[in-house]
């Protein structure tokens, strides 16, 4: 299991929350509070599993993962959301053996050179995307995350870019598609929905987002979700639609918001 600092190449990366632009400030501000409000979207039982897997001992590895906000800076003073801020998403390759063709943030394993989560958040990214790290400002750390069905050890790192350039599939054995995502897509009641997998439930259900190219859910639903609520972006939507997975991935292409 690899541990951050165990082998530094370089120092850890600063974080910058001053460069946050007035629209992200209430999330940024308030990142303390977006663990409590993805809590209140999983279910019960799952939150069990995973004390109880923490409460053993249970291994895994650390990870990070980038959770990039893109859109103007510091001219829009009134603090609204605007309508041309996105957020960086991949879907993972088909093939591979874990979440595989699923929607995520960019992210991966730390490296045993990685002096801290920022640096892995980035690294990845860049690999994943093409990103230039250097046009990103990393903003906070989101609470470390278990993640049973993968066994790693999550950081959320929240960052923000007023133009972070070009990005693209990388290595498509990894990656199938990179997109970045207007935030409006999330915000938007008729893209939300609830998912559970076969063998769950729908006591197990957790919010998605259904998009033109993708669907958005599990980890990476839960904490989206929990950051719109955060920022005061959510808007009422209909929980009680509530599909099995395979039903929801069916949709894919069906949104009437285009990436």
């Amino acid at each position: 299991m690899t541990s951050w600092g165990s082998s530094r190449s370089s120092g850890p990366v600063a974080l910058t929350p001053e460069f946050r632009p007035p629209w992200l400030a209430p999330l940024v501000d308030n990142v303390d509070r977006v663990p409590q409000a993805y809590r209140r979207k999983v279910p019960p039982e799952f939150l069990a599993a995973v004390t109880k897997a923490r409460a053993a001992g249970t291994g895994g590895r650390d990870a990070a993962v980038l959770v990039l906000f893109s859109g103007p800076g510091s001219d829009l003073s009134s603090g609204q959301l605007p309508d041309d801020a996105d957020l960086l998403l991949t879907v993972r390759a088909g093939t591979l053996r874990h979440h595989a063709g699923q929607a995520a943030f960019p992210g991966g394993a730390a490296d045993a050179a990685d002096p801290d989560p920022v640096a892995t958040a980035l690294r990845e990214a860049q690999e994943e995307t093409g990103i230039d790290p250097g046009r990103l400002y990393p903003l906070a750390l989101l609470e470390r995350m278990f993640i049973p069905p993968s066994g790693f050890h999550v950081v959320p790192v929240l960052a923000y870019s007023p133009d972070p350039g070009p990005v693209a599939v990388v290595d498509q054995a990894e990656t199938a598609i990179v997109a970045r995502v207007p935030v409006r897509a999330f915000v938007n009641p008729v893209n939300r929905l609830m998912v559970y997998r076969t063998g769950t439930g729908p006591g197990f259900a957790g919010p998605a987002f259904l998009l033109n190219q993708m669907l958005v859910w599990g980890f990476t639903g839960h904490v989206i979700s929990a950051m719109l609520d955060v920022a005061g972006w959510s808007q009422p939507w209909n929980t009680d639609d509530v599909r099995e997975l395979d039903e929801a991935m069916a949709l894919v292409g069906s949104s009437e918001e285009p990436l």
